[in-house]
């Protein structure tokens, strides 16, 4: 009898290397397609949906525990239409089964996701996520699960219909947006600081208990508190103890997803694009930053300088792109790759070395990951074992980065853990926009090189003829792009022209704006949908105004529609930024701290920033730009920081859009034309008048 397609497992030809890493499971797995959607609803199966993501440990650990499993695999093919989603791919159908599993149970969701969905209207009638193959953990067995539900749903119909038009009400009304009047920024700052500080870990920094998240959106909004001394200092200890605890990569750089404990000791090991992505200007401000200690600015560095080597050497792809993560596993254990037993560094390590790593690494120590092996964390400053040691600091710290090298190529030689090579626009996105920051933070011309190829790696692969899609891949397995791939490259676009202006880019970010307006506007309310509607996300069209691992692509919208209308004299965008904000509204009244995007926001809308643009010749642009520095310099600003956006655009670039059609330049030595949103300042007409112009253009 020849196949119907559905007898078999149908992830071979995946985009997704989640996916595929299931393509040889008996699991008759589908993807989510409307060619499995339609099998179920015509024959009636109740369909069993898993989501999960390539460097999720407990994916791994249900997918060899029971998906490897014939027994249960025949009962899964048996009784359900079994659909595998990476969570990655598709976050708007993650999204309306995480809040179907707070509905449903009480509690928050998370990795794996088990739903068992009406193939009629595709609503969860029981939804779970790991379960084991035997009962354990207070959790029962799969098997068990699969028999009770299928009884359930065969015995039970009308309850299932029942149940699934009460979650769409609920549904409903949790995605429902307030609207009235934007709300005082500093109100709305200072119930925001003040919850932040009454969960704030004073030993650790970050939020109390465990387990512990690095919050990036929070920590730069805790920078931009340029008065709050508080403020500073909560980032600063939450920076410090990440950075030289557990949670970042001593010896190949970068930082990890998260830690299990309260005092960032133990992390889960995988490592995200997006983390990375998003600490590194932060640990860049700080790095430059006047405001910080010695000891600080040199740990800061050294974080941000970890994390671009890390991008370079085990993210980038040939074409410039990035990958999407890099897993928790490698055979079969979780952070084998990086962990160390005191034998394996003594044989590493030469015996002049070995006293000065045991101290830096905390191997003097007992073991600090399941009584056995050390995760390495940097508990002694170096200069504290150049007292205790007797030796000058710069002969530890020379010590010091050789034993570092050593373990590290020592490292490079094990099993890796599995890498997943998809290339996401909206985490590219967040990566070019930090990179191009940093690149002016830092002075770096790496991360601006790097920016560059990634930009350009995005338009060759994600921008198809003015439609923007979420991943980059063949034709046939393309998704349409979300809001957080069009706000948060936007983004990107706004900061890389500062690099080196190109008239593509402002063509490309005016195009990128239309469809972010044209396609996730509210028209009710005037917020932002995440998908659009040729997504076909079922159950509901999800919104909301909170960061969660990435930042809210709404914020993000928000600030970049103001910089962009600000930048070309669009009033359009700020009218719909304007109206987004008074959407946000009640979100921002009732818990603003977790919305730390719209609150940066916000300020922008009450405080524009100061923009810059140059029109000069090619040859004077090395002079212009050496100028604002300077100028940023002397007014206590750091280029990149979020205070000031400054673009230079060589004389004859041809026509540009908006208001920057009549910004030329006015004199032989070019112009510089300095406005703080509507207001502007006359032109300048000489680079060393700069200086005045911006300090009468800054705040207060």
């Amino acid at each position: 009898m020849a196949s119907t397609g559905f007898d078999r497992n149908r992830l071979r030809g995946a985009s997704s290397p989640y996916l595929r890493l299931h393509a040889g499971n008996p699991v008759h797995w589908q993807p989510w397609d409307e060619m499995a959607l339609v099998h179920a609803r015509g024959s009636d199966t109740p369909i069993l949906l898993s989501i999960g993501y390539s460097a999720c440990h407990w994916c791994h650990v249900m997918a060899h525990e029971c998906f490897e499993n014939p027994d249960i695999a025949a009962a899964m093919n048996r009784g359900f239409v079994n659909i595998k989603l990476d969570r990655e791919e598709r976050p708007d159908i993650d999204r309306v089964y995480q809040l179907a599993h707070q509905a449903l149970t009480g509690r928050g969701g998370g990795w794996p996701l088990t739903a068992f969905l009406d193939p009629q209207t595709l609503s969860p009638f029981y939804i779970g996520t790991y379960f084991p193959p035997t009962p354990r953990h207070g959790l029962p067995a799969f098997p068990e699960v699969l028999q009770r539900v299928r009884v359930y749903f065969d015995t039970h119909r009308d309850e299932v219909r029942e149940h699934a038009a009460a979650l769409h009400g609920w549904l409903q009304h949790a995605e429902a947006v307030g609207n009235g009047e934007a709300p005082d920024a500093d109100a709305a700052d200072a119930m925001a600081l003040q919850r932040i500080a009454a969960r704030f870990d004073p030993d650790f920094g970050g939020s109390r208990g465990a387990p512990k998240f690095p919050r990036a959106t929070e920590l730069e909004w805790l920078l931009d508190a340029r008065e709050e001394a508080d403020a500073a200092g909560m980032a600063n200890l939450a920076l410090a103890n990440m950075a030289s605890r557990g949670l970042q990569d001593h010896l190949g750089g970068g930082f990890f997803r998260y830690c299990v404990d309260a005092s960032w000791t133990i992390p889960h090991f995988e490592k995200m694009l997006y983390d990375n992505a998003q600490l590194l200007p932060v640990y860049a401000r700080v790095a430059v930053s006047a405001r910080a200690d010695a000891n600080l600015r040199s740990t800061c560095m050294t974080a941000a300088l970890g994390i671009t080597e890390w991008l370079a050497r085990d993210m980038a792809v040939p074409g410039g792109a990035f990958h999407a993560a890099i897993s928790a596993d490698s055979e079969g254990e979780e952070g084998r790759f990086y962990l160390w037993t005191r034998e394996q560094c003594r044989a590493a390590l030469p015996e002049g070395l070995l006293p000065l790593a045991e101290q830096a690494f905390g191997l003097d120590r007992p073991p600090n990951f399941e009584g056995k092996s050390w995760h390495l964390m940097r508990v002694t400053p170096l200069d504290s074992i150049a007292w205790q040691l007797g030796r000058p600091v710069d002969a530890v710290e020379s010590g010091y980065g050789k034993a570092r090298r050593m373990l590290f190529e020592l490292r490079e030689k094990r099993t890796r853990p599995l890498h997943d090579d998809k290339i996401l626009t909206a985490w590219n996105a967040l990566a070019i926009s930090s990179l191009a920051r940093s690149a002016r933070l830092l002075d770096d011309t790496g991360c601006a090189d790097m920016a560059r190829r990634a930009l350009a790696a995005l338009r060759e692969s994600a921008w198809i003829d003015g439609e923007l899609f979420a991943n980059a891949v063949a034709p046939a397995a393309r998704i349409p792009g979300f809001l957080d791939d069009h706000a948060f490259l936007l983004d990107a676009l706004l900061e890389t022209m500062q690099l080196a202006f190109d008239p593509r880019d402002l063509d490309w970010a005016i195009a990128l704006a239309d469809a972010l307006c044209g396609k996730f506007v509210d028209d009710e309310t005037g917020g932002f949908w995440f998908p659009a509607r040729a997504h076909a996300t079922p159950l509901a069209r999800g919104r909301s105004w909170t960061d969660d691992a990435t930042p809210n692509g709404g914020g993000i919208a928000i600030l970049a529609l103001l910089r962009l209308g600000h930048l070309v004299g669009d009033t359009r965008y700020l009218g719909i930024a304007e109206r987004a904000l008074h959407a946000a509204a009640a979100a921002l009244r009732q818990y603003p701290e977790a919305c730390c995007s719209v609150l940066r926001a916000l300020r922008e809308f009450r405080q524009p920033r100061t923009q810059i643009v140059v029109r000069c010749k090619a040859a004077q642009i090395a002079d212009w730009r050496s100028a604002l520095r300077a100028a940023m310099r002397d007014a206590g600003i750091a280029p990149g920081d979020g205070t000031v956006d400054a673009f230079v655009i060589p004389s004859g670039t041809g026509a540009l859009s908006g208001l920057l059609s009549a910004r030329e330049s006015r004199g032989d030595a070019g112009t510089a034309y300095v406005c703080a949103g509507l207001a502007c300042q006359a032109p300048i007409t000489s680079p060393d008048e700069l200086g005045n112009a911006l300090r009468a253009a800054m705040p207060g």
